[in-house]
Parts: structure tokens; sequence; C-alpha cells
């Protein structure tokens, strides 16, 4: 059953894991750049602002794009206060202009002081121990809630976009976002650009449509869904995969919104 279950899965992900896939994905939007510093700060930005219609996510993307005059680096690092005037009307559902700002901010502190945003999630006192493999995206993500928050008189209202699994949350979006910067291989649609966060480390996002799956292939059997399902399902990955486990969440997120498996 396990073998018939991996052989289904891997197919899915020969099927998914392609270029075709990109265009109609968020993913597209740290795809539009080549530096580095562009693909993480509009694959972080993008990754937060994925609720909603595919479509609509993207256009949202573009348009903040086209605020930072189509050089987010650059205009983070380089703005003058007035032009940050024309933010002020950027809204996605309800992330609005107090949270774009606050964003720019921790961006700007950010790469002030370090060349990549992988830093952003490997706490002092782990670094040593990435380079040991021993460490886990949990701290990573936790770490990286506390550290994005660490600036004087920060909104409030902006911390319910960034999610940890010490709130229990699935953290779908970070993992997502995880997924993009560290996953490695020739297929064009994951960037692999981050080199401390493993493959084998990742979890998988867990959003509705992987859950719903998932549960139908039997792989999660915790009633709930909350972090620690989202560590059972990967669990489970592992077993056909214990390298790149999360390579999965493409077989499983094209069976949810693709085929409506």
């Amino acid at each position: 059953m396990i073998e018939n279950i991996k052989a289904f899965l891997d197919s899915k992900v020969i099927q998914y894991n392609r270029p075709e896939f990109i265009p109609n994905d968020p993913i597209c939007i740290p795809h539009m750049f080549s530096k580095q510093q562009d693909i993480e700060i509009m694959g972080l930005w993008a990754s937060v602002l994925a609720w909603g219609q595919r479509v609509t996510i993207i256009n949202k993307c573009r348009e903040l794009i086209t605020l930072m005059d189509g050089a987010p680096h650059d205009f983070i690092m380089n703005h003058a206060e007035t032009d940050l005037k024309k933010l002020l009307n950027f809204k996605h559902r309800t992330f609005n202009d107090i949270d774009t700002l606050y964003f720019i901010s921790f961006f700007r502190h950010h790469y002030s002081n370090y060349d990549s945003l992988e830093s952003a999630f490997l706490p002092p006192s782990l670094r040593q121990m990435a380079e040991e493999h021993d460490f886990t995206v949990e701290n990573c993500l936790n770490y990286f809630r506390s550290y994005f928050f660490s600036l004087p008189e920060f909104p409030h209202r902006t911390k319910k976009h960034i999610s940890s699994p010490s709130q229990k949350s699935t953290s779908k979006r970070l993992n997502m976002f995880l997924r993009w910067m560290v996953r490695k291989d020739d297929c064009g649609v994951d960037f692999g650009i981050w080199n401390h966060i493993k493959p084998a480390d990742l979890i998988c996002p867990c959003d509705l449509h992987v859950d719903r799956v998932a549960r139908k292939l039997n792989l999660i059997t915790r009633k709930q869904t909350d972090w620690q399902t989202a560590v059972e399902l990967t669990d489970r990955l592992r077993e056909f995969d214990p390298v790149d486990p999360v390579r999965y969440d493409f077989a499983l997120f094209g069976l949810g919104i693709e085929e409506k498996f």
C-alpha cells in the first residue's frame, strides 16, 4: 500500500514540478527577478500574501512591485520618506498600508546588516548548529517571528501576518517560502539559493488542499490541523524520500487544487 502511494505521488511530482507550474502560482513573483535580495523579498511577500485566489495574489504582488519601481531591494534600501506615500493605498484582504510600511522597515533593517534573508531564520545560537546539521525548522520559524518583530514600536496588528509553531500554527506560508528558497533540483520551480537550511529539514506546507488530499491518502491521522499535523505529514513523506520529503508538496497541492482530488 505504501509503495503504491509513493509511486502515485512520485508520478504527480513529475507532473507538477516543472516550469509550466510557475505562471499560475505565486512563485512566479520571485521568478520575475535574478538578484538574490529581490527574489528573497518578493518571495517572502508573495508567500505572506498567499491567501485567496491565486490570480488575485499574483496581481496584488505585481502591484506592489510597481509601487517599488520594479526594484524591491533598491527601493527598500534607498527610498526617501516621500517615496512611501504611494504605498499608503496598498491593500490585500487584511494586509494594509501599516503592514506594508513595517515590512519595508524590517527589510531595510535586515539588509543593512546581512546580505541574505536566510540569516533572519538562523538565530546566532543555531548558526554553528546549522553547520553540524543539528537544528529544526521549528526553531528557525520561531526565531524568525521574534526577530521580525524586534524593531521598536512594531505595529501589533502586523503580528497576525507572521505565524510560528509556537502559536501551534501550521505556518503554511512560511514553510512554502522556505521550500522556494531551500529545495534544490533541476526542475526550475524552486530556487535552492539557501544553504544552511537543508531540504531534508523542511516541513511540508499544509494548506486546506494539501491537508484534504493527505487525509484521503491516510498520510495524516491527527484530527486537528496545526503544527504537529504538518510535522506528522512530513514524517510520513520522509518515509518516501528522507532527503527531499517536501517535493511531495507539488503532488499533494496539484491533486488538491488542479484535480480536486
